[in-house]
């Protein structure tokens, strides 16, 4: 079998894995493996589009060491843009074939003339090697983590790190934008807001990793890799916003709780000496009855103590 068969065949097993999940990540793992071990060339890869397929594998698994590897063979097969192409390889080869023919000095008058045509072909070859890289180069957009401004600063690129493992904690919904792209978003937003990368930073660095990583909170995650949520948002949301329904619905209920109780505190309630302070022992209260509950429920009792200011309540 061809090298280019075996990679359309690659290519089938990488489009089936993107459409409908991995299943095994070592599977996934030898498949890549096998790739990197195959004499590929520029020309099978703008055949195959294998550089578009892996790169879309890359952006849709979860597992991140199938992911680093994906990244690492497309690195490789970058490489071979910057490659010298066969026509400077024939070029260099016309030299050692000239002096083999004066030390032989061939007979035949034609030979000579071979060079310029060979020349010629290689020229030829060379012009639409060069044509294709664009198309080639094209297959690896956005192919490199982390970006160079934070190749520098430790602390930032591990932000971004952190960022885009919170990002590819779960299964990858439809529609997903690039998880890495995103993470070095959210960190420059997360810099240009706090000035720097200061205690500021580092609270709300982990406030979007805990909330991002939440599997009461699936929503929020989906929402920024859908891009439902921007990047920029995303920086700087509160906590309350980042929260769950759930974690709303009782922030709510304890908030309404304690204004009641704050709004009652204040009424003057009726003196009485039918309860005794739990806190200094005395008697000297007034309570104070409210229905807080639905109406076939008991009322509540309020108590405030004139003596410490302990304040509690019974059904």
């Amino acid at each position: 079998m061809s090298t280019i068969e075996q990679v359309e065949g690659i290519a089938k097993k990488v489009d089936y894995i993107i459409a409908n999940g991995m299943d095994d990540a070592s599977a996934c793992l030898k498949m890549l493996e096998t790739l990197s071990k195959l004499p590929i060339t520029l020309d099978i890869i703008t055949k195959t589009s294998i550089g578009v397929k892996v790169n879309s594998l890359r952006k849709k698994v979860n597992d991140e060491t199938v992911a680093k590897r994906a990244k690492n063979l497309i690195k490789d097969w970058k490489t071979l843009l910057n490659e010298p192409t066969v026509a400077k390889k024939d070029d260099e080869a016309p030299p050692p074939a000239k002096k083999a023919r004066k030390e032989e000095k061939p007979e035949e008058p034609k030979k000579p003339v071979m060079p310029a045509k060979i020349e010629s072909k290689n020229s030829t070859d060379s012009n639409a090697s060069n044509s294709s890289k664009p198309s080639v180069l094209a297959n690896f957009a956005s192919a490199t983590f982390p970006p160079k401004h934070l190749e520098g600063d430790e602390l930032r690129l591990k932000t971004a790190q952190l960022l885009l493992s919170a990002l590819r904690s779960g299964e990858m919904p439809q529609g997903t934008l690039d998880p890495e792209e995103l993470a070095v978003q959210i960190e420059d937003k997360l810099y240009s807001v706090h000035r720097g990368t200061n205690q500021k930073y580092s609270v709300a660095v982990r406030s979007r990793v805990y909330n991002l990583r939440d599997k009461k909170n699936l929503a929020l995650r989906e929402n920024v890799l859908t891009g439902v949520v921007k990047p920029e948002k995303f920086a700087v949301m509160t906590a309350e916003e980042m929260a769950s329904p759930e974690i709303r619905e009782m922030r709510d209920k304890f908030t309404k709780e304690a204004i009641l109780e704050h709004q009652v505190s204040v009424q003057q309630g009726t003196p009485s000496d039918m309860f005794k302070c739990g806190k200094c022992g005395k008697k000297n209260c007034t309570y104070t009855q409210l229905q807080t509950r639905s109406s076939d429920e008991p009322m509540t009792t309020f108590v405030f103590c004139l003596e410490c200011g302990n304040r509690w309540k019974f059904c």
